[in-house]
């Protein structure tokens, strides 16, 4: 599903973000990516993203090496990714209802299609009644949710959350990874970038730890793994 093959990531300004990075999800797989600042979590999610390239090394996704993938190649690759942020990321002159049918939208998907799958997916993060609200009419958790539907709103086979739970309480944090796990549960691969130990150490799925752009740890069931 994502295979990494000795990624290095070297900024113009010099900055070695990530070194020889070599690792492997498998399709339906859970996994946390920790690790302090500056251990090159960001520079990965941007290179899954296809943001960036990277320096030296290959990166499959789904049996494609995206490596060197032609720029007008990059907009599909990216239907078959959801991603979340922690800042969520809302348009917040739009409903609720319709900042998830805007994913639907860009791909010109069909009128019908959008009907049955927003209200499906607000169903399935319990934002059936928040439908008609803005962004700013909900709570910080609901926001979550709502990023939530909005990136699996098109059924992609991959999820990346970017410290989805960093601007939340501990209660709706639990919600949150619990609505990850449901998602997960129905096929989709998940990827948590986050710095909550306690999360990570209490759901015992893989955790693969990155310190100064390398990869020093890879747990199939582990714990954090990295004292800052």
């Amino acid at each position: 599903m994502i295979r990494l093959e000795n990624v290095t990531k070297v900024y113009p300004n010099g900055v070695k973000a990530l070194d020889d990075v070599s690792f492997e999800i498998e399709k339906g797989a859970f996994v946390f990516i920790v690790g302090s600042s500056g251990s090159g979590k960001s520079t990965l999610l941007k290179l899954l993203m296809k943001e960036i390239n990277p320096t030296s090394g290959k990166l499959h996704i789904e049996e494609k090496d995206i490596t060197k993938l032609r720029r007008s190649k990059i907009p599909k690759l990216r239907r078959s990714i959801g991603v979340v942020f922690q800042d969520f990321r809302l348009l917040e002159k739009m409903t609720i209802y319709n900042n998830v049918a805007f994913t639907l939208k860009v791909t010109e998907a069909p009128t019908r299609t959008i009907r049955r799958n927003v209200p499906m997916v607000l169903s399935l993060v319990g934002l059936s009644q928040k439908a008609n609200m803005h962004p700013k009419q909900l709570s910080g958790g609901e926001q979550q949710r709502a990023a939530l539907a909005r990136a699996i709103v098109n059924n992609p086979p991959i999820l990346l959350a970017d410290e989805p739970t960093g601007n939340l309480d501990p209660k709706t944090s639990w919600e949150i990874m619990k609505l990850l796990l449901d998602i997960n549960l129905r096929g989709t691969t998940v990827v948590v970038v986050t710095h909550d130990k306690e999360v990570v150490n209490s759901m015992k799925k893989r955790v693969i730890t990155l310190r100064e752009g390398r990869v020093v740890r890879d747990m199939q069931k582990g714990d954090y793994g990295y004292e800052n």
